[in-house]
């Protein structure tokens, strides 16, 4: 996995006796706002990505071009333009990949083209050691949380640790997206459902043996990563009947009670 760079505060440690003590730990990533947080809800969050970022954000739109429907018109001609550039991508681009992946495509489509995205990223066998690496364990749950801040602050923008009740025990495996970077740049109910929570749920749970379950706030486009807790059913999870941005999704239904892409 490329290591993404980004500046620990003081609280993260990886004593296990501190861990106990501590409330959260908090990564902060390339966000260029004067206030170093996520803008209000309304405001897109303006972001400074690092090298490994970039490479990381080009890789990954990369891998999921060749199955995005083929770029036409005054928009080909911009990505020609962007292709000068030494990356190829920014987040911008990377959104819009994700767009024309979603174009044409049901709910379970999308989603199964994230998994061979996900799975084409890592070597063979990789799932398999993972699962020897990290059985279902609060230890295992409490060790992904933690990655999960400084590897993914490039997708979901910064995050921290929180503590998480499962089953009864009150443990550290719970991470919070303060306000998603992808759910504001694409403004799309059905990209943030089809494209990252089902598949990144699924991914963990199904091919590393890891559950997860990810809740997202479509009030204030934050987010809750819990590891250790099992993922309901698509049909009984809140997000299913969810509505569509409509001031701001491109694709939205107004008319619609529900997602038109999560019905599909």
């Amino acid at each position: 996995m490329v290591v993404l760079s980004f500046q620990v505060l003081p609280n993260l440690t990886t004593s296990p006796q501190h861990t106990q003590r501590t409330c959260c730990s908090t990564i902060r990533c390339g966000i260029a706002e004067p206030t170093g947080k996520p803008a209000p809800l309304g405001q897109k969050t303006r972001y400074n990505d690092s090298f490994f970022e970039k490479a990381f954000i080009t890789l990954f739109a990369r891998k999921m071009e060749p199955f995005a429907d083929p770029v036409i018109g005054k928009a080909k001609e911009k990505k020609k333009k962007g292709l000068l550039d030494f990356w190829g991508y920014d987040y911008e681009s990377f959104v819009e990949v994700s767009k024309r992946v979603m174009l044409r495509r049901s709910r379970l489509q999308q989603q199964e083209v994230v998994r061979e995205v996900l799975l084409s990223m890592l070597p063979p066998g990789a799932p398999a050691q993972f699962r020897k690496l990290f059985p279902p364990t609060r230890w295992a749950a409490e060790f992904n949380a933690a990655l999960t801040v400084p590897f993914f602050n490039w997708l979901v923008g910064p995050s921290e640790v929180i503590e998480v009740e499962i089953n009864g025990v009150k443990q550290k495996s719970g991470v919070r997206i303060k306000k998603c970077r992808y759910l504001e740049n694409t403004g799309c109910v059905g990209m943030c459902v089809n494209m990252c929570k089902i598949p990144t749920q699924d991914f963990f749970t199904n091919e590393f043996g890891l559950p997860l379950t990810m809740i997202p706030n479509f009030e204030d486009m934050s987010c809750d990563m819990v590891y250790g807790q099992t993922p309901p059913s698509f049909e009984e999870d809140p997000v299913s009947k969810q509505p569509c941005y409509a001031d701001i999704c491109s694709v939205a239904n107004p008319n619609s009670s529900v997602c038109p892409k999560l019905l599909a």
